[in-house]
């Protein structure tokens, strides 16, 4: 059997910090990287790159919101074989806050952006390329992305020096035919790229779509562990993990971590799939109106959650 050409990379910090405002407290964030070393897992990012000057709230955002490379430095003052990443958002970074590689903790600079941002973001990517890191495009809510629009974002990536292409599940809508459509697709139209997915749990089906991208070819795999991310969650870190074959990946250093870390944080902190997420999903939509309801007092009355966004009539209260 050929040895299997994933890399893991694990979000737990970066986009579990959607669910704490990024606050992880140093020992934390060293013991997750100890672990996922010890693991094998290839890649962790560590959180965003993105520039508080351009930001509002930044001062109420623990500091993986706004890596700082000198804070980096102090944190991991000896890195293993896990490299580390960063995720920066269109208009959310100045490129002058990024050092060169040669300077930096970071290895791979991500770039996420909706597709009409696509022009924006590769110009991002061609300036980290430049300063030597390795690179990704991550376009963002491709359930809602017209044919016409992949097209054109397809021949500018084409044309680009990107490493690796995400397909990228926002809203835990897709399902494995979605999943198989997009990457033929991907693979068609961008055959010197490789390619990286995703995922959300909305609809429980994080880890099999993540699987069915791996089996066509997908080879950068987003997951956390514990699936610790915005809302519903990620592709759980600990399965894959355990599941793909022929890897060098250990899954006991990942237990660890998730016992000593992520269960007493999810007794504080509230992820995972639920059924507001499920609805959001199911109708392919943002789910921050699923969000906002488990923050209310009525965060368990699906029924009339559910009834408000499939009701076509908008009605306004009149004043």
């Amino acid at each position: 059997m050929k040895t299997n050409n994933s890399k893991i990379v694990d979000c737990t910090i970066r986009d579990g910090g959607l669910v704490n405002n990024w606050d992880f407290s140093v020992e934390f964030v060293q013991q997750l990287y100890a672990g996922l070393n010890e693991a094998g897992v290839d890649y962790m990012e560590i959180g965003y790159k993105n520039s508080p000057k351009l930001l509002s709230g930044a001062d109420s955002a623990g500091p993986w919101r706004f890596l700082n490379d000198e804070f980096l430095r102090k944190v991991i003052p000896q890195k293993g074989t896990t490299k580390l990443s960063a995720l920066v958002d269109i208009g959310r970074v100045d490129e002058n806050d990024i050092l060169p590689r040669s300077e930096s903790m970071l290895d791979l600079i991500r770039v996420a952006c909706y597709i009409k941002d696509v022009d924006k973001a590769l110009q991002l990517v061609q300036t980290f390329h430049d300063r030597g890191y390795e690179t990704t495009l991550n376009i963002m809510a491709l359930s809602n992305v017209m044919e016409n629009e992949l097209i054109e974002a397809f021949e500018m990536i084409n044309e680009s020096v990107v490493d690796v292409v995400y397909i990228v599940d926002s809203y835990g809508s897709l399902d494995y035919k979605d999943m198989e459509y997009l990457v033929q697709k991907f693979k068609t139209h961008l055959p010197n790229k490789r390619l990286g997915v995703h995922t959300h749990n909305n609809m429980q089906l994080a880890f099999s779509n993540t699987l069915v991208a791996a089996q066509n070819g997908v080879e950068f795999l987003d997951a956390s562990v514990y699936g610790m991310g915005r809302a519903a969650g990620n592709c759980p870190t600990e399965l894959l993990v355990t599941h793909l074959k022929n890897t060098h990946y250990k899954l006991r250093p990942v237990l660890e971590v998730l016992e000593n870390l992520l269960i007493p944080l999810r007794e504080k902190e509230e992820w995972g799939y639920l059924i507001p997420y499920m609805i959001t999903g199911t109708l392919d939509e943002h789910p921050r109106s699923a969000m906002a309801l488990r923050a209310s007092a009525d965060k368990d009355k699906v029924i009339g959650f559910y009834d408000k966004l499939t009701t076509p009539e908008v009605s306004f209260e009149k004043k």
